[in-house]
């Protein structure tokens, strides 16, 4: 599905935290808490540059932890033994694996600045990261010097995501600048690094937040150009896209799969419903993201043998007024998501199915298609 596409690779890391579940999975390691035994999960998750559609997980990793508790001597810890080195790892996956794709733009939240991907960072593919550290550079100065200096390129729209319950996001007004950067290899990194990475920054900040709003501020370091503002404003859209993460952890969790309630308790178990989770998680959003049209098949998430069985199933959902007609082109992605949200309670009035309903309606789909491959074997 990546072919020829310009891919977002977005990548992070969710904790999964059975706290509530009534019988304690012992065989796993605490979470952040240092109470709560959890797993912890670092996917990376594929999205089509040009019109946002989530084409799937490409890779994962799945851990728990000895304790929470930070070492003394993290520093001198070989690099196999850190968490951190998920970030590479997984970048390195992803460049191997979507090497059909016409670019591939790793992104990633201010948990992965570190030095190491920058510094390391496969031949072909590209990064937007989030800043986390004052780094310094090359020239003896700190990242905020550097941009301090420069001129605005001008201003631009950015949509925040909403940061709560109850919060619907807002627009800000944001002032955008870019320049190049070297960052200087910090002492803990190997010598046998690059003294320095030549990077673009793209600094965003909000100069009139509403009042009782945080300013947005994010400073980008990427592979990418930013010459101008055009080219800035791409880099702060991709790295916009970096919530679709969140949806998929969301997904996962309370908005969706409830996989933190699940009663299984050991850890094998954990890890394998964990990572069916991740996939079934992707194929919600895929649904939801559909459900108001779109040209994508239906293949992306059905294979192409069991379309003739949903076009059974979907003759027999539509109802008699046009709201409950099917209104999407047969064997489009949004056609089958009519199918699913009406398997999944939806009468086609009020407000659109969300994850939930698709969720409950892939389960009646997928016994349909169960008990239809099981009638054929009867007649074998």
């Amino acid at each position: 599905m990546a072919a020829d596409r310009r891919v977002l690779a977005i990548q992070d890391t969710t904790e999964i935290s059975f706290g509530r579940n009534r019988r304690q999975p012992a065989e796993l390691g605490p979470g952040t808490d240092d109470h709560s035994p959890a797993l912890f999960a670092h996917p990376v998750l594929a999205v089509d540059r040009d019109d946002a559609a989530v084409l799937g997980p490409v890779y994962g990793e799945i851990w728990t932890r000895e304790t929470t508790k930070v070492a003394a001597d993290r520093a001198a810890r070989e690099r196999g033994e850190k968490e951190s080195r998920r970030w590479l790892t997984a970048m390195q996956a992803t460049h191997a694996r979507l090497d059909r794709a016409r670019q591939v733009i790793m992104v990633a939240d201010r948990e992965a600045d570190i030095y190491t991907p920058f510094a390391e960072c496969p031949t072909g593919m590209d990064l937007v990261v989030r800043a986390h550290h004052d780094r310094k550079l090359a020239n003896g100065q700190k990242l905020s010097d550097a941009a301090a200096s420069w001129t605005d390129l001008g201003y631009a729209e950015v949509h925040v995501a909403p940061r709560g319950p109850g919060d619907k996001g807002r627009w800000a007004r944001v002032a955008v600048r870019a320049g190049t950067v070297d960052l200087a290899r910090p002492a803990t990194s190997p010598e046998a690094q690059a003294a320095h990475v030549r990077l673009t920054m793209v600094e965003v900040r909000e100069p009139d937040p509403p009042k009782g709003k945080k300013a947005l501020h994010w400073r980008l370091l990427t592979t990418l150009p930013a010459g101008d503002l055009e080219q800035a404003r791409e880099v702060a859209c991709i790295y916009r896209q970096r919530w679709r993460i969140e949806q998929l952890f969301r997904s996962m969790k309370r908005d969706g799969l409830g996989l933190e309630d699940s009663q299984l308790v050991r850890k094998d178990h954990l890890v394998k419903i964990t990572a069916i989770a991740l996939i079934a998680a992707s194929r919600t959003m895929q649904l939801v993201d559909a459900r108001d049209g779109s040209s994508r098949p239906a293949s992306d998430v059905l294979d192409a043998d069991l379309l003739p069985i949903a076009e059974a199933i979907g003759r027999r959902l539509e109802g008699r007024t046009a709201r409950q007609q099917n209104p999407h082109p047969k064997h489009s992605l949004a056609w089958l998501a009519w199918i699913i949200a009406r398997l999944g309670g939806w009468h086609g009035y009020y407000k659109p199915p969300g994850p939930k309903t698709m969720r409950d309606g892939w389960d009646v789909f997928a016994a349909k298609l169960q008990g239809y491959a099981e009638a054929l074997d009867d007649l074998k």
